[in-house]
């Protein structure tokens, strides 16, 4: 039953290869920014490096894989490029040390 329901969405909704290729590229975006951050905390000591390889070859292969089976094209130049962007966003948020606020005073305002 469950084989014969799936046959018949595979025949009603295919699902176009560049639907595809912009989810990869999206997850790719993602893996970029990710990759920035990593890049800094490894630098810092605080993660290994096997989480700096595997967020690259993340990258690696959701870039490559937007970018096989066609020529260069404008969907390729969009998703590389805001992916070197999200990479520096990354190594940009990262390395900026945070400001936590003094809450204490709004929690226990008598003491």
């Amino acid at each position: 039953m469950v084989f014969l329901i799936r046959e018949y969405m595979l025949k009603m909704m295919p699902v176009s290869l560049e639907f595809m290729r912009g989810i990869l590229g999206f997850i790719g975006i993602g893996c970029a920014f990710m990759l920035g951050r990593s890049v800094v905390t490894v630098r810092r000591g605080v993660q290994k490096q096997s989480t700096l390889i595997g967020w690259a070859i993340r990258v690696l292969l959701c870039l490559g894989a937007v970018a096989f089976r066609h020529s260069l094209d404008a969907a390729d130049i969009v998703v590389w490029s805001l992916s070197a962007i999200a990479f520096g966003s990354g190594l940009w948020e990262s390395s900026r040390p945070r400001k936590e606020e003094d809450l204490s005073r709004t929690i226990f305002p008598n003491e």
